[in-house]
């Protein structure tokens, strides 16, 4: 197979050719920018474009498939080039369905917990020795891409990500894949720039259970009303619909241990979201005629995935953590994962405004109190970044009132954030830092890790 892709620098883009590559597929690419780490990647792979840009000489007759990236314009040249010759254009998504069409697909989706959900049951599943095709939203510890695809496999694993397919696809990645089992594991209103209002958001969700295969099975976390109300209310009777809620643990001393049979099974991960998360993963595993034993073995080296409640450097008794949270609902999950499991301890909570739907003026109101069990909060965006989005200016003012909290710092430039947090005392202290950005460019492991090393 000869496959071209528009955009190949993405981060799951780059991970897609890299697996294609793997099915010895003949496999070329263009980008107007590619970064770390897919520039490496795909420069190891021998994959990176020669030149940046966009050439339509590349766009062939012998081409068996294009793949449009999510970060193209509709009147990118190749994309229009493809279209002349009449070729196969395919979204992200929709070329991971062709692929496994033929497969047994589990997919994840929901607001939040889909990259730790999917990253547990890969984890256990890999533990069992099962052969098994995935797609993940993170870097996993133990997995060489984001993306595995080969023929053999006769399950493959998707995390069902809500955000459009492509640029002339205005469709939910996760509407494509067409699930025979299926996760929901919350609704909290996002992507506001897409879907305007809670209720349009919502659709998205009862359309995602149309999509599923006749006699599939839907696992969904009883614990948000919002989902519970739509699930049972769904007019589909072929499906199985099996609810979830937090799976029975205890927590002892900074350790979280599940119970099972009056058995005390120690994890590495912890908070109330993330046994919510492990409750799902086990009850997709179950559907895949596995053991509670198997289950219950490998879930006890499950380290999490990258950026979430990611734990970046300790000293003594204090610890900095990384989250991808950037959602009010994620945000308020996060923050409280680590004061239940480190309550003694003060704790420092930094996020970012960084996405779209959080530096939306009007969207802003919907974090408010998002942050009130942190000892310390602390609110980080760039005025710069408002502009370059093409939204209205906010006002330091106007964030401290969204999150109805009159001592909530905010900082407007990294430097000066970094400054404040050098001059803390880290004694006794975690520092969680929230965002799906970089604070404007800090390297925040280095950081961590500098940081408490002075301390």
């Amino acid at each position: 197979m000869n496959v071209h892709f528009i955009s190949i620098g993405g981060s799951a883009m780059h991970n897609l050719a890299l697996a294609l590559k793997e099915k010895n597929y003949q496999i070329s690419g263009s980008d107007d920018e590619i970064v770390e780490p897919s520039k490496s990647r795909l420069a190891n792979a021998g994959l990176l474009p020669s030149e940046m840009g966009w050439f339509p000489a590349k766009i062939t007759a012998d081409l068996d498939a294009v793949i449009l990236g999510m970060h193209a314009r509709a009147d990118n040249p190749e994309l229009l080039k493809a279209k002349e010759l009449g070729l196969p254009i395919y979204s992200y998504p929709e070329y991971l369905y062709e692929q496994s069409k033929k497969k047994t697909r589990l997919v994840v989706g929901g607001s939040h917990g889909k990259t730790s959900i999917t990253a547990m049951i890969l984890h256990v599943l890999q533990h069992a020795n099962m052969n098994i095709d995935y797609m993940v939203g993170a870097q996993l510890t133990g997995f060489t891409t984001m993306v595995k695809l080969t023929e053999e496999a006769k399950v493959m694993v998707l995390e069902g990500d809500e955000y459009l397919s492509s640029p002339i696809d205005r469709r939910p990645k996760f509407h494509l894949y067409k699930g025979n089992i299926a996760i929901l594991s919350g609704i909290a209103w996002d992507h506001i720039n897409v879907f305007p209002t809670f209720e349009n958001y919502l659709l998205q969700f009862s359309i995602f259970i149309d999509t599923l295969e006749p006699n599939a099975t839907l696992i969904y976390c009883s614990k948000d009303a919002d989902l519970k109300k739509l699930v049972e209310a769904h007019p589909r009777k072929d499906i199985t619909k099996i609810p979830y809620s937090s799976h029975q643990h205890i927590q002892n001393e900074g350790v979280t241990s599940l119970t099972v049979n009056e058995t005390e099974i120690p994890l590495l991960i912890f908070g109330e979201h993330n046994m919510q998360n492990l409750q799902a993963a086990y009850e997709a595993y179950k559907c895949l005629g596995l053991s509670d034993e198997e289950f219950y073995e490998a879930i006890q080296s499950f380290k999490g995935a990258a950026k979430r409640l990611e734990l970046i450097a300790k000293e003594k008794n204090a610890r900095v953590f990384k989250d991808f949270a950037h959602s009010p609902s994620k945000l308020k999950a996060t923050i409280q994962a680590v004061k239940q499991q480190f309550g003694t301890q003060e704790l420092v909570a930094c996020m970012e405004l960084h996405t779209f739907s959080s530096l939306n003026k009007e969207f802003l109101q919907e974090y408010k109190n998002s942050m009130d069990l942190a000892d310390v909060a602390i609110v980080y965006y760039n005025p710069h970044t408002i502009e370059h989005k093409r939204l209205e200016n906010i006002s330091a003012e106007e964030v401290k009132q969204a999150f109805s909290r009159e001592d909530i710092l905010i900082f407007n430039e990294s430097k000066a954030l970094k400054t404040h947090l050098e001059s803390r005392n880290w004694k006794e202290s975690n520092l969680l830092l929230m965002s799906s950005g970089n604070y404007d460019g800090i390297d925040v492991d280095l950081f961590a890790k500098e940081l408490l090393h002075k301390h």
